[in-house]
């Protein structure tokens, strides 16, 4: 019986194949817009994670402010200074860190040859480079040993680099810093940079050794990353540790200033999230208009078709074959549809390739531009939209197909 209805839907396609592809096309139409708008929320949000993950994700930094509200004898406004105790106090009171270091900053004037120019020059651990994901594009970055015999060697920024030595290989040459001469050690790996930011002409140093070109008693932050993903939970430890050594509220929000990326990303995936179900809805609206047509074409072909559904149940067909009969002709139209319409997302998905996105912002930035990657879970998403319209749109008239009634279908002119 199903072979029968099957090859019965299939003849009916056969029959009319310029309205049956017409209608084909319009729910490969749909299914297409469906799978390319999932696929462009998809990118939109890969796109903001890459953006993220070039500067670190699972990281804190904390800056020194002053007070906003008394907390015993200390009053407010009350300068909050941070020294490399607190860096040490951080590391034993929030058991969650992995890497810490201290920072220290100072717009230097830095030599080589006939080249110079002012560039940041930032002292702090080796634990620096996996807590902000600085790459390493030659050579090497400086390690502990390094910081505590106080060598006096440099990891370049990729813009610096280029400025000091243009295309010279510069692992290995010496500049002056502040008048001081520095080993180059390593040169970074260019990362996004956003207008007139100074992050790819940056230079590091070790902390220690930072003390030759400023005084290191007061230091300018702490940045840490950490394991889990209770980052509100470690905010507030990072406050309470803070409050106890300096003496200020641990509620206080002012007394120092502690920059969490995992508030942003988690902030910009609940906006990724509702751009997701956005797009999957414009979409499924999209592909309710291929129902509609579909509807459409199934209730002519009924209309059409009246005269043989009598014969039909004149001849012993129950009502349940007819409906079958029809819902299996617009289920087919619906399937073919589908398929052509997923092979035509994948076509314009890879013709387009990547969209500018972060990328007009900022240098660097390719990785963060948006690319229409299909995944299986999209597929299986839009399957499922797409199964459900085909019911739908085949019900109603295979419904009124089922229920005619045989004598005046027989009469049918």
């Amino acid at each position: 019986m199903t072979s029968d209805i099957l090859s019965q839907a299939w003849a009916a396609l056969q029959h009319d194949r310029k309205r049956s592809f017409l209608t084909m096309l319009g729910m490969a139409w749909g299914i297409a817009t469906v799978v390319l708008l999932l696929a462009y929320g998809a990118g939109f949000g890969r796109a903001v994670t890459a953006i993220f993950e070039n500067f670190g994700t699972k990281i804190m930094g904390v800056f020194p402010n002053r007070t906003s509200t008394q907390a015993g004898g200390t009053k407010a406004g009350t300068l909050v200074r941070l020294t490399v105790d607190d860096v040490e106090h951080l590391r034993n009171t929030v058991p969650l860190i992995r890497h810490i270091s201290p920072e220290q900053y100072k717009d230097c004037t830095v030599l080589h040859d006939e080249r110079s120019g002012t560039y940041p020059v930032l002292g702090v651990y080796a634990a620096m480079q996996p807590i902000q994901s600085l790459e390493i594009g030659d050579g090497r970055f400086f390690n502990d040993m390094d910081n505590v015999s106080k060598n006096r060697v440099v990891v370049l920024g990729s813009d610096a680099k280029t400025k000091l030595f243009s295309g010279q290989y510069a692992v290995g040459e010496k500049v002056r810093i502040d008048g001081i001469t520095f080993e180059v050690v390593g040169v970074l790996t260019p990362k996004m940079q956003e207008g007139n930011d100074d992050i790819n002409k940056r230079l590091f140093v070790p902390f220690n050794t930072m003390d030759d070109l400023r005084e290191n008693r007061w230091i300018g932050g702490i940045w840490f990353d950490y394991e889990g993903m209770n980052f509100l939970g470690i905010e507030q430890q990072v406050r309470k540790s803070m409050a106890d050594l300096h003496g200020f509220a641990p509620t206080d929000p002012r007394a120092v200033f502690v920059y969490n990326a995992m508030k942003q990303v988690s902030q910009f995936a609940i906006i990724t999230l509702g751009l997701k179900i956005l797009l999957g809805f414009i979409g499924t609206l999209t592909l309710g208009i291929g129902g509609i047509g579909l509807m459409n074409i199934m209730l002519v072909s009924v209309t059409q078709r009246t005269r043989e559904i009598g014969m039909e149940k004149a001849l012993g067909a129950r009502r349940k074959d007819i409906l079958l009969q029809f819902l299996a002709e617009a289920l087919a139209i619906t399937f073919i549809g589908g398929v052509l319409g997923i092979v035509l997302a994948y076509v314009v998905s890879f013709s387009l390739g990547r969209l500018t996105f972060y990328s007009a912002l900022a240098k660097n930035a390719e990785a963060a531009d948006i690319r229409l990657m299909i995944d299986p879970m999209m597929l299986l998403v839009a399957t499922g939209i797409l199964t459900v319209v085909g019911i739908v749109s085949g019900m109603l008239p295979a419904m009124k197909a089922a229920n005619l009634d045989p004598i005046e279908a027989l009469r049918y002119e």
